[in-house]
């Protein structure tokens, strides 16, 4: 259950608000009179998965004022226990749509943004994760490339990205592909340094399986970023299946650093062929796994935007699979020798 606490002016009319927000068919309510300040107090109580109605209901008839704010709260117990009905009333199409996620819009923004966050931990995290993994993959340590997935911060602007772009939110995408690429960058810099100062041990069948395309890479991809989608528009903790993403992108990415900085560019370039795919299947994963939970804007217009992103994304990325699925089918496979 969730409590929605809605403060706001008492000049506001509170015939249309609450007849808005009872259309949620909350658990319960309770309207304060206004206090010293002028402020009146709006409480609701929301079974989990509810509530999203009332709060772009309050949004939109709030949306002139200034001095109003809503909070939602998590209720760990709530006393007398409700009473469920022995059968369910029929649900229309309208109220499975709104059911269809369990987190609200602004929790799942909340959490999600916070994956985009450029810091020197994300950038400490990366460099120490693609340390541990570029050694496990070269010593062929599974032990060590599996903490190195636990450690990895992978999970944040790839899902942002993602819904940024359900959303159509340019300035959320802007930030974690930014994000995104730089950790990138920075883990591939590292990986370089250690394959220049140690070689490549082709001997390593860690190592040399990340230049393999096959089907169950793409598989594994996919299956990770929907996973990661689900767990968090759920409201289920990601932190297991972040390191289901760091499977598909780590791994990867490290072992091209290595080959480059050993000079094997054929080897390299197979790795990094492995790594856009499963780059692309993660993201189209997870974008379609949003746009089933019925995450979308508030307002017509900004979901009609949304729309357009998600299409566009959609035909981008679809593409970009099948150009990158045909070159990996295309390129003769590598003959490794220890």
């Amino acid at each position: 259950m969730r409590l929605i606490e809605i403060t706001f002016p008492e000049s506001v009319d509170t015939k249309p608000l609450l007849k808005s927000c009872l259309r949620a068919e909350p658990v319960d309510y309770r309207l304060d009179p206004a206090d010293e300040r002028g402020r009146r107090l709006l409480r609701l109580v929301f079974r989990s998965g509810d509530g999203q109605e009332a709060i772009d209901a309050v949004q939109s008839l709030l949306a002139d004022e200034t001095d109003w704010r809503l909070v939602v709260l998590p209720i760990e117990a709530s006393l007398p226990a409700e009473e469920k009905p022995e059968e369910e009333p029929a649900e229309d199409e309208a109220q499975k749509k709104h059911r269809k996620t369990i987190a609200l819009r602004e929790e799942l923004y909340e959490d999600i943004s916070k994956g985009a966050v450029l810091n020197r931990d994300f950038l400490l995290l990366t460099a120490l994760s693609a340390v541990v993994a570029a050694l496990g993959l070269n010593a062929n340590n599974v032990a060590a490339v599996i903490g190195a997935m636990v450690i990895a911060p992978l999970l944040g602007p790839i899902l942002a990205f993602a819904f940024g772009s359900a959303l159509g939110d340019l300035d959320l995408m802007l930030k974690s592909a930014r994000t995104a690429m730089t950790g990138l960058v920075v883990g591939l810099l590292v990986a370089m340094a250690l394959g220049a100062a140690i070689s490549a041990n082709l001997g390593s069948d860690e190592l040399v399986s990340r230049t393999f395309v096959g089907v169950d890479a793409v598989a594994l991809a996919l299956a990770a970023g929907a996973a990661a989608a689900l767990s968090i528009s759920t409201g289920v903790s990601s932190a297991l299946v972040g390191v289901m993403v760091a499977v598909a992108l780590l791994p990867p990415s490290a072992a091209v650093g290595i080959f480059l900085g050993d000079g094997e560019w054929g080897l390299a370039l197979r790795a990094a062929l492995l790594l856009a795919i499963n780059v692309v299947s993660v993201l189209l994963a997870a974008l379609f796994i949003f746009r089933v939970k019925g995450v979308r804007p508030r307002t017509w217009l900004e979901r009609r935007s949304a729309k357009r992103s998600v299409f566009i994304n959609y035909g981008v990325w679809a593409v970009c699979i099948l150009v990158l699925t045909v070159i990996a089918w295309r390129i003769a496979p590598v003959e490794v020798l220890p």
